[in-house]
């Protein structure tokens, strides 16, 4: 069972269930990938709520790899999702929210990352 406490989720892709966190090293590894500079700059590219498919790849990729799989974005890519493209948004919202501190069903601005950091969602 995922600890929440750790930021950890438990999601079912690929038919299986699989758990995901964004540790330090996976939230590098946004950043970079997202060509930003900290984590409220990463947070602040969330908030906009306009994901692409590359971006929830990244994001999935990330946590699974956070949470000790290995596993590529290419293979993240192939697998499948309860709800399609909705439910993989609806993962990547979960795990954000569990990453940056956000109480379930909050949506409004949190201010775990600074004063003037929002939610990232």
């Amino acid at each position: 069972m995922a600890n929440s406490h750790r930021g950890e989720i438990d999601a079912v892709l690929g038919g299986e269930t699989r758990r995901l966190c964004l540790t330090l090293g996976a939230l590098a590894e946004l950043e970079a990938a997202f060509k930003v500079e900290d984590l409220v700059a990463l947070a602040g590219r969330f908030e906009t709520g306009r994901l692409s498919a590359r971006d929830l790849i990244r994001i999935l990729g990330a946590g699974l790899r956070g949470a000790g799989e290995a596993i590529s974005d290419d293979e993240v890519a192939v697998l499948r999702a309860e709800g399609g493209a909705a439910g993989f948004a609806k993962i990547a919202a979960e795990l954000l929210r569990a990453t940056f501190g956000a109480p379930q069903g909050d949506l409004g601005g949190s201010d775990t990352l600074g004063e003037d950091a929002k939610n990232p969602l």
